[in-house]
């Protein structure tokens, strides 16, 4: 008779959240759960259930502590998984900037080319950051960064704007999209205010270049 397939190990999608844990833990045994939750800006039962993990894997022990406290320790493989934990981040890190980097720099060189010259970026955060450094390297100005829920004036020196509107009065021509979160929905609200050839979605953000079908409906609903 077969076995039953393995259920897959419940890892964190994101490897910074469970170096910080490890950082954490390594730094101060005195924390709660709560603390870490905190620490780690996660919610509580988050950070309960990779604690959980932790112990469950041996790289956390337990203690009891005065006043119905508990004392977290990393053990000798915990720190060897933190080691390994942050080997990885970086390597992945560093491999993402790169095909980032690569993907808006081939992107900006060809509006170089067609005469492009000012475009406008959606994202205030480290993608964003990327599409700058590649649009300085393609020889292209940045006119705005569309980002409505950021205060400041400017980003590395770039205008700030709450919308499209403001960025294409700041003659934008072309919108980059450096939205890693929801990179789909900002491409869907962008095509429909503009056409697709002004919109510009780097292949690893795996956007669908046509807007869904459902999306009007739903921004209605």
């Amino acid at each position: 008779m077969n076995k039953p397939a393995a259920k897959p190990d419940p890892a964190p999608q994101d490897a910074a959240t469970m170096v910080a844990l490890l950082d954490a833990i390594g730094a101060d045994d005195q924390h709660t759960q709560r603390s870490l939750a905190v620490r780690l800006d996660v919610a509580l039962g988050l950070a309960n259930a990779l604690l959980k993990r932790c112990v469950a894997k041996g790289l956390v022990k337990i203690q009891n502590a005065p006043a119905r406290r508990y004392a977290y320790y990393l053990t000798p493989k915990g720190f060897a998984e933190k080691s390994r934990l942050v080997a990885e981040y970086l390597e992945t890190s560093l491999n993402f900037f790169r095909r980032a980097r690569s993907q808006y720099e081939e992107a900006f060189a060809a509006l170089a080319a067609r005469g492009v010259r000012r475009i406008a970026i959606v994202g205030s955060g480290e993608l964003a950051e990327i599409a700058l450094l590649s649009a300085s390297a393609a020889g292209v100005t940045v006119a705005a960064v569309i980002a409505p829920g950021r205060n400041e004036a400017l980003f590395h020196g770039c205008p700030v704007v709450t919308d499209l509107a403001a960025a294409l009065a700041l003659q934008a021509e072309i919108v980059a999209i450096a939205d890693s979160q929801q990179p789909q929905a900002t491409h869907d609200r962008l095509r429909r205010q503009l056409p697709a050839e002004r919109i510009i979605a780097p292949r690893f953000l795996h956007v669908a270049q046509t807007a869904r079908p459902d999306s009007t409906r739903e921004e209605a609903a």
